[in-house]
């Protein structure tokens, strides 16, 4: 049963061409084919029938043999070098057929012959046919155009389904990973929303702070408990994500496996471990997975950071506590002292007592707050180291002068290793000599009495490697990574019976960095000691002297020479007790507590020194610095700031307003006297270093 046109196919006309070069055979051929109601289109040549080929597209093409420019065998030729007209049916009229002719029409795409004159009903009839064929062929296309396009429909709405179920997929996941800003319910999110959506099974790996590879989670986890080993190369595949921060498939028999690395940044903290089917792990699957993982990345970066944010505001809140109690606790016998001095019948002997206990609090205290300026300069990154040429063996000499004595009043042993040919490197002496005193402080500080302290330096390859090693406390291994952060102590009990605020370690790291050296810290857990090394650059040098060669340093002899001394501080107790102290030593002493009444002073009292403070009421100190040197009474006065600033631009600007010396309280004493009592030499001295 032929299939039934659609309405508008029906009610169309096709084209039919007729091609003949006599007038009269188009009027008869039009006559017979005007009862099929279709369109006829007349061509008086083979060209002209070329030009309407070109233009329309016909059912079928009636085609006289005899034309006189070009025939109709050439034409016919013509007709199928068109892709256009290639498979439409040729029907030839002509009056006479040979057999070569009518095999040459017929290779050339022929479908019929009929002689001339035509029987109309034959020639209606066969016309008809094509007709019909021509409709059906059309109707067969346009089926095809619908089927494609209904396919089409269904593809983009198949498709739009699945975007809307991926965004909405996603969009949950983001809920659930989000949810928590707690590490282990993030990644139990995760395992949610991959599993089963993504793959049957998942593995997390995440990695150790050194970059190795940590304890594997799988989900669901294995009947046994433990999550069993990854295949060799699947391992290798694991790697290779983290290494590159790219997702890594693999295939073996009938397993397959998607490795999603999960970056922080730009590092990589871990990945996660799809398992499915070879056929279930296409494209699309891949895209997804990588989508959710990357949203996993962040989430878990943000617990991450969550979870350090508050480690380090617990640290910062216990380092205040420490930091109370550590001040609190030198405040109290130096009342206590003062009590005692304060009592009626006091001994000289009990005095002497009270101004010793007085002293080594004061010093204690002195060296807190110096530690607390220290890292407070290292963390906003104003700490200029200012490198020298010095030899290690006079570098670990300085390091001794501080840190012996401790050591000794312990009954501790300290012994000294040096390297057999003397090494020089580049670097400040007073930095390094704080960093190596901080050591070999913390290792008595942590050992018992009569334990072994030990200072071991050598050199290989352009390097000077410093080991302080102890028989004390120990570090816990869990505590090992952290002992170089910042307020970081493995004792938070309360009695801490050891004291201190927890920077010392952090500033050895960075002014050793600064210095473009390294250090680690070693331990075999606690009750085993502890040893900390520092590696700097340096080189071999010609000898000069062994650990005990007599020091270098022009020795600061002090002498008593009186001269007049200004004292300006609006810090009445800090004022008094100073100009007691120099006029015990046998200075004349005047004091003025602000800018106008010193520079009034100055003038009556020609000063050899003026002991200024920074923070003034009214006039401040730089300002009153730079009245005095234009001053002709104070001008040549050996200028000393002594103030509670010593960060570097309150340095810069004592030297621009003209101070000599910057101290910071409280001063050193010895220092300070030393440069009174030879004021010019002093200034001599400031102007060299300048």
């Amino acid at each position: 049963m032929t299939p039934a046109l659609p309405q508008s196919l029906e009610q169309e006309k096709v084209n039919i061409l007729v091609v003949d070069d006599l007038l009269e055979k188009h009027v008869v051929l039009r006559s017979i084919l005007d009862e099929l109601g279709q369109n006829i289109v007349s061509a008086r040549s083979g060209q002209e029938a070329l030009r309407c080929i070109l233009e329309m597209e016909f059912a079928v093409i009636l085609l006289d043999v005899n034309m006189p420019d070009i025939d109709g065998l050439e034409t016919a030729g013509l007709i199928r070098q068109y892709k256009k007209s290639s498979q439409t049916p040729i029907v030839f009229i002509t009056a006479y057929v040979d057999e070569l002719q009518a095999r040459r029409g017929y290779a050339l795409g022929a479908v019929d012959y009929i002689p001339s004159p035509v029987v109309p009903e034959v020639l209606r009839s066969k016309v008809r046919v094509f007709v019909e064929l021509f409709r059906m062929n059309r109707q067969l296309q346009v089926q095809a155009a619908a089927r494609e396009a209904l396919a089409r429909s269904e593809a983009a709405r198949a498709a739009a389904e699945e975007a809307i179920q991926r965004a909405d997929y996603l969009s949950q996941s983001s809920q659930r990973l989000s949810r928590s800003l707690n590490i282990e319910e993030t990644i139990g999110a995760l395992f949610e929303v991959a599993v089963p959506v993504l793959a049957d099974r998942a593995v997390l790996a995440l990695t150790n702070a050194d970059g190795t590879l940590g304890p594997m989670r799988s989900h669901p986890p294995p009947p046994g408990g433990a999550t069993e080993p990854l295949a060799a190369g699947l391992r290798a595949a694991l790697e290779r994500a983290i290494d590159s921060g790219q997702v890594e498939l693999w295939h073996e028999a009938d397993d397959a496996a998607a490795v999603c690395p999960l970056l922080g940044g730009s590092d990589a903290r871990g990945a996660l471990v799809l398992f499915g089917s070879p056929e279930c792990m296409d494209a699309s699957q891949v895209a997804l997975a990588r989508e959710v993982v990357s949203r996993a990345s962040i989430a878990m970066e943000n617990a991450r950071l969550y979870t350090a944010v508050q480690e380090a505001d617990r640290r910062k809140n216990e380092f205040l506590a420490m930091l109370a109690h550590e001040l609190r606790n030198p405040l109290a016998p130096i009342r206590n002292a003062v009590h005692i001095m304060q009592g009626g019948d006091v001994t000289q002997l009990t005095m002497n007592w009270a101004r010793d206990v007085i002293g080594r609090q004061a010093d204690h205290m002195a060296r807190l707050i110096d530690d607390l300026l220290d890292v407070s300069r290292i963390v906003q990154g104003k700490v200029v180291v200012k490198p020298e040429r010095l030899t290690l063996a006079t570098l670990v000499e300085r390091s001794l002068e501080g840190s012996a004595p401790r050591v000794a009043g312990r009954d501790q042993v300290l012994v000294v290793e040096m390297p057999p040919e003397p090494i020089e490197l580049d670097g400040d002496a007073v930095r390094l000599a704080q960093v190596l005193s901080n050591l070999i402080n913390n290792a008595s500080k942590f050992s018992g009495p009569h334990s072994r302290i030990t200072l071991n330096a050598s050199y290989a390859e352009g390097e000077a490697t410093i080991s302080v090693r102890d028989e004390g406390t120990g570090i816990d291994p869990a505590f090992l990574p952290h002992v170089f952060d910042l307020f970081a102590q493995a004792d938070q009990s309360l009695d801490r019976s050891q004291g201190g605020l927890g920077i010392g370690l952090t500033l050895v790291k960075h002014l050793v960095e600064l210095h473009g050296g390294r250090v680690s810290a070693h331990s075999d857990g606690v009750g085993k000691g502890t040893e900390v090394k520092v590696v700097l650059p340096a080189q071999p040098a010609a000898a000069k002297g062994g650990l005990h060669a007599q020091c270098e340093r022009e020795p600061q002899l002090r002498t008593k020479a009186p001269g007049r001394v200004l004292v300006v501080d609006d810090l009445a107790a800090s004022a008094e007790t100073l100009m007691t102290l120099l006029e015990l030593e046998g200075f004349e002493v005047r004091v003025a507590s602000e800018g106008r009444s010193a520079l009034e002073i100055a003038e009556q009292f020609r000063p050899d020194a003026v002991l200024l403070d920074i923070g003034l009421p009214g006039m401040n100190g730089f300002e009153v610095a730079h009245r005095l040197r234009a001053q002709p009474e104070s001008r040549d006065a050996l200028l000393i700031a002594l103030t509670g600033y010593g960060e570097a631009e309150s340095r810069s600007r004592s030297a621009q307003a003209g101070f000599d010396f910057h101290m910071v309280k409280p001063a050193d004493l010895n220092l300070l006297l030393t440069m009174l009592a030879n004021p010019q030499k002093a200034r001599a001295t400031s102007a060299k270093v300048a």
